[in-house]
C-alpha cells in the first residue's frame, strides 16, 4: 500500500461513482479547433463508454481507420466525461448521421492536425462522495489546504497494476527475458484469485492441462486463451507470451515503470517540496527538466510551484539524479536487476524512459455538501490522476 502524505488527517470515508453522473471529468485543450483544416474536430460527452470505443464506432460510421482518428487524453468508462476527438476527412454536415450510443456531440469545428494524445493543459473534476462520515467538510477541507499547500504526491496508483497487482511483476519479467515467469504471472496464481472460472483455469493451467485451462477461462479473457492456444499448437513460451497484442505488453512494461516511479515518490513523501542538491527539478509551465546545483537558490520556485523535484521512469536514456537523491535512484535500479540493455531489447517495445514531477498542483479545490455526502471540484494537469487526490481525501485505496 502507497503512504499517503496526509495519513496524520482522518479522511472522509465513503464511495464514488455509484452512477456515472457522480464522477465529472471535463478536459481542458491545450488549443482549440482553428475552424480550418481536414481533420473534424468533435466535443463529446459520454457515459459508460471508453475513449477508445468512443473511436472505433466514429471510425466504423465513417469507414475511416480508427487510428486516423485522434484523443488527446484517455478518458473513464464509469464517469460522464467531456472530451475533444478529432476524425479525419469528415464533412461537416455528416455529423448529423453519427448515431452514438450513451454520446452526444456538444460542439464540432475543422483544425489542421489530428488530435494527439498530450494536446491538453489538464482536466476538470467534479465528484460526489456518497455515504462519508460525520465531520466530513471538515476533515476534506482540511486536506484539501495541505494538498495546496504541499502539492499532491503524483502517484500513479493502483490501477496501473491490475486485478491481481502483478501487471509490474509482468513488465519486469519481459525484461528480463524471463518469460516463463511472465506467462505464469499473466495466467495468475490461483491462490490469489477470487473469479471461479479463472482460478480453476489457473489451478489447471499450473497442472500442466493446458486444455481445460483454455476451456475454463472467462470469455472476457480471450487473449489468455489465444496464448494457451498458440502454447498447445507449438509455439515456444516466448513466442506465445510476445504474441500478445502490442497494447498489451506496452500495458505490462508500463506498469513496471509506474511501480518504480511509485516506490520513488514513497521514498520522498516527507520532502515532496523540498529540493536536495543533485535532483534534477521539472518545471511544470514547460515540461523541461534541469540539474539543480544549488537547492537554496532554486527553492523559492519549488514554494511558488515553478518547479518540482522529479523523480524518474526507467528507460535506456532516462537522466539520472546526482547527490543523495541519486544515490536513492541507483539502489533502486540496482535491485530491481534490469540492465540498461533490456530496456531496448524487445522489438518494438523499447522503453527509453524519462522523468516526471514527484508531486502536482491541486488547482481551484473546493468541498461542499452535497446529499449523503460532498462533492469535490479540482482541476488537474494533464497526466495527473484524480486517485491520487482521493485517496488522501477519502483515505481508501483505489
Amino acid at each position: 500500500m502507497l503512504p499517503r502524505l496526509t495519513a496524520q488527517l482522518p479522511g472522509t470515508g465513503g464511495t464514488i461513482k455509484e452512477t456515472p453522473a457522480d464522477f465529472f471529468v471535463e478536459e481542458i485543450p491545450a488549443y482549440l479547433p482553428s475552424g480550418e483544416g481536414s481533420h473534424l474536430y468533435l466535443l463529446i460527452e459520454k457515459q459508460g463508454l471508453t475513449t477508445f470505443s468512443l473511436l472505433q464506432e466514429l471510425a466504423r460510421q465513417r469507414g475511416v481507420r480508427d487510428r486516423d482518428c485522434g484523443y488527446a487524453g484517455l478518458k473513464d468508462a464509469r464517469a460522464t466525461t467531456r472530451q475533444w476527438v478529432s476524425v479525419p476527412e469528415v464533412p461537416e454536415s455528416a455529423i448529423q448521421s453519427f448515431t452514438l450510443e450513451n454520446a452526444r456531440v456538444l460542439e464540432h469545428s475543422r483544425h489542421t492536425n489530428k488530435l494527439r494524445p498530450g494536446h491538453l493543459r489538464g482536466n476538470r473534476f467534479r465528484i460526489h462522495i456518497h455515504n462519508t462520515a460525520e465531520e466530513a467538510l471538515v476533515r476534506a477541507t482540511e486536506i484539501l489546504h495541505v494538498l495546496n499547500l504541499t502539492g499532491v504526491p503524483n502517484y500513479f496508483g493502483q490501477q496501473r497494476y491490475g486485478v491481481l497487482a502483478n501487471n509490474q511483476d509482468v513488465g519486469r519479467c519481459l525484461l528480463q527475458g524471463n518469460f516463463d515467469q511472465a506467462l505464469n504471472q499473466i495466467i495468475g496464481d490461483p491462490q490469489q484469485i477470487t473469479h471461479e472460472h479463472w482460478q480453476q483455469a489457473a489451478a489447471a493451467f499450473v497442472a500442466g492441462d493446458l486444455t481445460t485451462a483454455m476451456e475454463r477461462l472467462p470469455r472476457r479473457m480471450a487473449e489468455e486463451r489465444r496464448l494457451i492456444q498458440d502454447l498447445i499448437r507449438g509455439k515456444s513460451i516466448r513466442q506465445a507470451v510476445l504474441g500478445l497484442p502490442k497494447k498489451r505488453l506496452l500495458l505490462y512494461l508500463n506498469a513496471y515503470q509506474s511501480s518504480v516511479f511509485d516506490r520513488q515518490v514513497a521514498m520522498r513523501l516527507a520532502s515532496l517540496d523540498v529540493l536536495w542538491s543533485g535532483d534534477i527539478a521539472y518545471i511544470h509551465s514547460k515540461g523541461a527538466c534541469f540539474r539543480v546545483e544549488d537547492p537554496q537558490q532554486e527553492q523559492e520556485r519549488v514554494d511558488n510551484f515553478e518547479i518540482s523535484p522529479s523523480g524518474f521512469l526507467p528507460g535506456k536514456k532516462v537522466m539520472l539524479a546526482e547527490g543523495q537523491s541519486g544515490i536513492l535512484e541507483r539502489a533502486l535500479l540496482e535491485k530491481e536487476g534490469v540492465a540498461p540493455e533490456q530496456y531496448t531489447a524487445l522489438s518494438g517495445l523499447q522503453l527509453q524512459g524519462e522523468r516526471r514531477p514527484l508531486r502536482f498542483p491541486l488547482q481551484q479545490a473546493s468541498c461542499s455538501t452535497l446529499g449523503d455526502g460532498l462533492q469535490l471540484e479540482f482541476i488537474l494537469p494533464a497526466g495527473c490522476f484524480a486517485t491520487s487526490v482521493l485517496r488522501e481525501v477519502m483515505k481508501t485505496d483505489f
